[in-house]
């Protein structure tokens, strides 16, 4: 009964914070990554790419936008190719089955922790409060912490090796979650340091950085418009994770309340300590 109630509520979650993160991406992200990938092609192919602006206003961006589109068309014919899905509708409906995908993953998380929480801390703090701190440390761990030394990168940007990044980002994400873990779960103020050692190991060691240009190849107009974008894609992704984790710690917590604090209740019995304040009753 509870891995039902556990399925279904993390199904329904999904279904609302990937949908709101795919309006979010089309917005503020997918706009810049399609201006990216007309530069992109300029650097494989310099003759049929549209001359790059130097500063990428509002109209520029639509330009751009517009000259992905035709390109993409015109690359259509010819010699095979791999599979993609088409600019417009089939590409946001992939994009929107992933993001409910990736929602589902992190509901169970998210879900998992506050269950943890409640068997081991009680149930004094209402869901909803509970559900913002375990989104937040979801964000802290999974987006802020990796990019404060791997930021964002938009199509066409060179970077450091892949599997150096790879496993540097697993430390980041690693020591952050585990920085929350023991911040939110141990006792005793020794956590504080702890947390704060494992906060500062990822930059101890050192995020791999590319040697050189990451634009190297282009020529000045595409370089310019090209790290303009970059820097707008930084705070597009960084949108697109506020709104991300901040819905999912409102829906989960609805859900969590509804569906599954009252049956967990219900299962653990005595486990759950007595001398705490009703479930509904925030700290």
């Amino acid at each position: 009964m509870i891995f039902q109630r556990l399925i279904w509520a993390a199904l329904a979650t999904a279904l609302l914070v990937g949908s709101v993160q795919t309006g979010v991406q089309r917005w503020q992200a997918a706009p810049l990554i399609l201006a990216a990938e007309v530069f992109e092609e300029q650097k494989a192919a310099p003759s049929e790419a549209p001359e790059a602006p130097g500063a990428l206003n509002a109209p520029a961006l639509a330009e751009a936008v517009a000259t992905a589109h035709e390109h993409e068309h015109e690359h259509e014919h010819g010699a095979a190719k791999e599979w993609e899905p088409e600019n417009g509708f089939e590409r946001t409906g992939w994009t929107w089955v992933a993001n409910v995908l990736h929602a589902f993953s992190m509901a169970l998380l998210v879900f998992a922790v506050m269950g943890i929480w409640l068997v081991r801390r009680g149930s004094a703090v209402a869901s909803l409060p509970l559900a913002g701190l375990v989104a937040a440390a979801g964000w802290l761990s999974l987006h802020l912490w990796p990019t404060l030394g791997l930021p964002a990168e938009v199509p066409g940007m060179e970077a450091a090796p892949l599997h150096a990044r790879q496993l540097w980002w697993v430390l980041a994400v690693g020591s952050a979650g585990l920085a929350c873990a023991i911040a939110g779960f141990a006792r005793g103020s020794w956590r504080w340091l702890a947390a704060a050692v494992l906060l500062a190991l990822p930059f101890i060691v050192g995020a791999p950085q590319l040697q050189g240009d990451a634009l190297a190849g282009y020529d000045a107009n595409a370089h310019a418009a090209l790290e303009q974008l970059g820097h707008q894609f930084v705070w597009a992704t960084t949108w697109v994770a506020l709104s991300f984790w901040g819905s999912m710690g409102l829906v989960a917590g609805l859900a969590f309340e509804r569906w599954l604090r009252p049956a967990l209740l219900r299962l653990l019995g005595s486990a759950v300590p007595q001398n705490v304040a009703p479930a509904g009753a925030a700290q």
